[in-house]
């Protein structure tokens, strides 16, 4: 039961961090520390951030930025 929950937040919820550590490059295992720090410091504050990040992060799809269309002052 333990294991399958474990399995679970990794395939997940550790995916956050994963991407973030990604981007910044930055150890993954220095991110998660942090995000776990300043979520004591702050009581727990950081956690609905995280949540709404990995809903963002798992559901991009839906998020996509359109590419800038040209006008016709564009073009020359």
């Amino acid at each position: 039961m333990i294991a399958k929950i474990l399995v679970y937040f990794e395939k997940f919820a550790f995916g956050v961090c994963a991407w973030w550590g990604e981007r910044l490059g930055i150890n993954t295992s220095k991110i998660r520390m942090f995000f776990i720090y300043l979520s004591f410091i702050t009581f727990g504050s950081p956690l609905v951030i995280y949540l709404v990040m990995a809903f963002i992060l798992e559901h991009k799809s839906f998020f996509k930025i359109r590419k800038k269309r040209n006008t016709i002052w564009d073009l020359e």
